[in-house]
């Protein structure tokens, strides 16, 4: 490959310099200026060294093609910024930026340099105060050779780096000028069912460098339901599952999802989906009037119940460090029913002891909730339940602090989300009819395509397909992308990788960037395969 010619401020070629550890490549749009002039003849050598150099000019810059798109982008005409393999470095302003700054020189394959100014070929990393996008903005500049990322926190240069890295990803050159970033949605979530299906350590761990690399920001993970319990307990160990998560390899994927600014947020719903917990202490089981099992329910007016789940909140609240936590609530089932008071008059006498003679069913399950959330509030965490666990005309309202996860409009009593909104809520969106892929696509679901999420869902779309109204943007927090395995041996956990790939990217277009995406689908599909 011919080396190019070293180059002055302005583009103009130096005559005699010494060529630097670093070549300059054409511009980010893949239009490369024309070659330089061949070399004199011998002939003509006199006359050509007294010559000025020849100039070189470059066509203005186009904005990086990137998955998220990038929110401005700043043109200038420059070669843009190749990474030269072995010579080029990261450098850091701030001690802090070390662990991104390791991981970006191991990508690109550049060296570590330390704390130092950048030169020719360099990135350079800081943390800038004043910035106005927030914590997860940033600026990524390509300028004379050099890149500079600069944010107000750490989080928002690691993904100047994600940037970086799919700007030169495929061989790819990232355009001169300036990109400004910044997230519209602070929560940008995939949320997986390890409990119906178990998910081997590597493949989560793959799914969090993925998570990354795409600019998520949360991973959850539901590790307790009616099949299984999936991680180590110190507390209640005879409800373990024999496949399960130790609490050591947990540790490793909460570090490697911290280095990449993930919050893990775990989930042990209750009081439905607890048939693990069941098993191994039958004397909780719901039984209705009579006698019959309510599948996975632990009967609420029973304090052993609260005890053994607090025990469990207590435990992995102290496992899991990042400030969120979901409290689950949907699908109990004494409120699934037409009648709960008539149904189970065990939970019906316990409601009208606590709540007095017109408290009803649908108030224990509140209190149970508000009573779970002050077991977790000592823990300085973020709480959110499941919109069918909100329960509207009681005597007991559920706490004011907890955000809504919204996910169906389909349960008994269901309530549209601008309900929930008008009373001042936040809410998170889990709209089952585009971000759920659910395993087996057992009732009506069916596996969600990029395309119609790219094309058809925005983070205001919560329940069906219509949006609410663009006063309450700013009360909806985000969204996340959840994988249920309710038919868990209908995939191979290779397949759900491979058929979460383009939702997945299309969810997270959608919550970093509100515009309506200038690529087609077609075109956006092409840049994940040369991004990936």
């Amino acid at each position: 490959m011919r080396r190019a010619p070293v180059l002055a401020a302005g583009g103009a070629v130096v005559a005699g310099a010494v060529a630097l550890t670093v070549a300059l490549w054409p511009g980010g749009d893949g239009r490369g200026p024309a070659d330089p002039p061949s070399p004199p003849s011998d002939r003509n050598s006199a006359a050509a060294s007294r010559a000025p150099s020849p100039s070189r000019s470059y066509p203005l810059s186009n904005a990086p093609r990137t998955i998220p798109a990038v929110r401005e982008h700043t043109a200038a005409r420059g070669p843009g910024w190749r990474p030269a393999e072995g010579k080029g470095r990261v450098v850091v302003r701030d001690e802090d930026l070390a662990d991104e700054a390791r991981l970006l020189a191991g990508e690109l394959k550049l060296r570590y340099g330390g704390d130092g100014r950048a030169r020719a070929g360099d990135v350079e990393l800081a943390l800038a105060s004043g910035a106005d996008g927030g914590p997860e903005s940033y600026t990524l500049s390509v300028k004379a050779g050099t890149v500079r990322i600069t944010a107000p926190d750490e989080a928002g240069v690691f993904y100047g780096t994600r940037t970086l890295k799919q700007e030169v990803a495929a061989g790819r050159t990232a355009p001169e000028g300036v990109v400004r970033d910044r997230p519209a949605k602070p929560q940008r979530g995939f949320m997986l069912d390890i409990a119906r299906k178990h998910f081997d350590a590597e493949w989560i761990e793959d799914r969090v460098r993925e998570l990354g690399d795409l600019k998520f920001n949360q991973l959850g993970l539901h590790f307790s339901d009616d099949q299984a319990f999936r991680i180590e307990s110190d507390s209640h160990p005879e409800i373990v599952s024999a496949d399960h998560l130790t609490k050591d390899r947990v540790r490793r994927i909460l570090k490697l999802a911290a280095s990449r600014h993930i919050t893990v947020v775990p989930e042990i719903d209750s009081p439905g989906h607890l048939g693990a917990v069941i098993r191994a202490h039958p004397s909780l089981q719901l039984r209705n009037a009579r006698g019959a099992v309510a599948r996975g329910a632990v009967d609420i007016s029973e304090p052993k119940a609260a005890q053994i789940v607090d025990d469990l909140l207590k435990e992995y609240a102290e496992l899991f460090p990042g400030r969120h936590w979901h409290l689950g609530a949907d699908e109990y089932s004494a409120l699934t029913v037409e009648n709960p008071e008539a149904s189970f008059p065990r939970l019906a006498a316990a409601a009208r002891e606590r709540y007095g003679p017109d408290g009803r069913v649908q108030d224990l399950a509140t209190g149970w909730l508000n009573d779970r959330a002050d077991t977790v509030r000592p823990y300085k965490k973020k709480l959110r339940a499941w919109n069918d666990g909100f329960f509207r005309g009681g005597r007991a309202e559920p706490a004011e602090d907890l955000e809504v996860a919204y996910w169906t409009g389909k349960e008994i009593g269901a309530r549209d989300p601008e309900e929930y909104l008008k009373a001042g809520r936040e809410l998170v969106n889990y709209n089952d009819e585009y971000l759920y892929y659910v395993l087996g696509e057992p009732q009506t679901f069916r596996y969600p395509t990029g395309q119609r999420i790219y094309e058809s869902w925005t983070p205001r779309v919560i329940r069906g397909t219509r949006p609410v109204s663009a006063e309450y943007d700013d009360q909806i927090l985000g969204g996340s992308f959840a994988v249920w395995c309710d038919l868990a041996r209908s995939q191979t956990q290779e397949q759900v990788a491979r058929g979460i790939r383009m939702p997945l990217r299309a969810t997270v277009q959608k919550l970093w960037d509100p515009r309506t995406p200038t690529l087609s689908w077609s075109e956006f599909v092409k840049l994940a395969d040369t991004v990936r």
